[in-house]
């Protein structure tokens, strides 16, 4: 088969190339702020408390050293603050590869979410049930087994319907077929692959209803890109997209506690900042 051909079949099948999104948030919008590893309550009172001193509206954050890493106290605190301030809590799911006493995840983070083996897996749905009987309705997932599994669970009735299924950075995806995939296993917003052009975010979006995750600036592990001019058209061409703020040269602080507190909080605070300057942008660029 030529590469036209190529083309030709993949456009046959919903997957050509994409313009202009005209989708949008429920309540119309075209973006939302993200704030991630918004690691317990004190580094997410942190960043409400800037981003109101900045007039930044954060309207997700989300959390990476996963549900095991925090008190029922701390989670419900979380939720409370959430529902206080029109934040959507997002925390991550389960022990994961990187952690693991395998040796892949530690020469390749792709591999770095993955659940090893079923009791992994069952980890995972224990950490799932618990966040959801705390009130926590925003899972973030970072294998493709334990997102077919919720995604089953909640058409089953077990879970919430309105339970929010984010995918994460550390589950590759590179491009629209990818994409679909992981919506019709039941994810509600896919964090894509930290590298790609603006075109390929639009065959994207040509492809899914839900909403997309971009990394406006990149955590320097996860290949450290700074966008920060590429984010109109990303908007343009991606919306309804949630504008995620990483920060570069900044420390992998996975999982964190009180040992890490002052750290956590000043990270926070500065990715708030960093979306004001995004956002400062948008307004400029219309």
């Amino acid at each position: 088969m030529k590469l036209q051909e190529a083309r030709a079949l993949l456009a046959e099948r919903g997957f050509g190339a994409a313009g202009d999104s005209d989708k949008r948030f429920a309540d119309g919008t075209a973006y939302k702020v993200e704030i991630p590893s918004c690691e317990g309550p004190a580094v997410m009172r942190a960043v409400l408390e800037e981003a109101a001193a900045r007039d930044v509206t954060v309207d997700r954050i989300s959390q990476g050293s996963g549900v095991m890493m925090l008190t029922d106290g701390e989670i419900r605190e979380m939720v409370k603050l959430g529902e206080s301030s029109d934040v959507e809590v997002c925390l991550f799911l389960g022990p994961r590869g990187s952690w693991d006493i395998g040796g892949q995840a530690k020469v390749s983070a792709a591999v770095g979410g993955v659940a090893r083996g079923n009791e992994m897996v069952a980890a995972s749905l224990c950490d799932a049930y618990r966040a959801v009987d705390l009130g926590v309705r925003s899972l973030l997932v970072g294998d493709l087994g334990v997102l077919e599994l919720l995604g089953s669970l909640k058409q089953e009735g077990s879970l919430p319907e309105d339970l929010v299924l984010k995918t994460s950075v550390l589950m590759p995806l590179p491009n629209a077929p990818t994409a679909a995939l992981y919506e019709r296993l039941g994810a509600t917003s896919l964090n894509v692959s930290t590298d790609l052009p603006v075109p390929v975010l639009a065959e994207i979006r040509s492809v899914t209803s839900v909403p997309i995750d971009v990394y406006i600036e990149v955590p320097d592990d996860q290949g450290g890109h700074v966008r920060f001019y590429d984010v109109p058209d990303v908007v343009r061409v991606a919306a309804p997209v949630y504008l995620k703020m990483g920060l570069r040269n900044a420390p992998n602080i996975y999982p964190v506690g009180l040992h890490l507190a002052g750290t956590a909080e000043a990270l926070g605070r500065e990715r708030v900042r960093r979306a004001e300057l995004i956002l400062r942008l948008l307004a400029e660029q219309g």
